[in-house]
């Protein structure tokens, strides 16, 4: 059985909505950042502990579409561990994929994120999966 890209995509996509990782809040002291989007009805509340100008912890809760969900969940996985302009470098070229742009990663391991390329081909959609992209830089502008 051959699976295309898409297909594939859709099985990243989807798993990380009924799995989602980093879900939930962080212990202690963190940055919260409460995000909406108004369309659809997607919301987020982020939590960052940055320490050193490093993501040491990023969790999120909320509730929305499998776009804004999944989106949520791979950005957790991806800026873990990783310094601020780097997880603001990520941000960046994510924002460009949702525009349509080729992007050029570099050595910024996008890991699952390539999987929500599709959805620049619906601009409807483009802000339910940069919602939690933009409630990360909103907290590290704050930090």
């Amino acid at each position: 059985m051959s699976y295309n890209l898409d297909t594939l995509y859709r099985q990243v996509i989807m798993d990380h909505y009924k799995n989602p990782r980093n879900k939930g809040a962080i212990d202690g002291d963190a940055l919260t950042i409460d995000m909406n989007n108004p369309t659809c009805g997607d919301r987020i509340q982020l939590h960052l502990q940055v320490e050193d100008d490093i993501v040491k912890d990023v969790k999120f809760d909320g509730e929305g579409c499998s776009i804004s969900m999944s989106s949520a969940s791979m950005m957790t996985q991806a800026i873990k561990g990783k310094k601020l302009d780097d997880a603001l470098k990520m941000s960046k070229l994510f924002s460009e994929m949702m525009m349509g742009e080729d992007i050029d990663a570099g050595d910024l391991e996008l890991e699952d994120i390539e999987a929500l390329q599709g959805v620049s081909k619906f601009p409807a959609r483009i802000k339910c999966a940069t919602l939690a992209w933009k409630a990360m830089e909103k907290g590290v502008h704050k930090e």
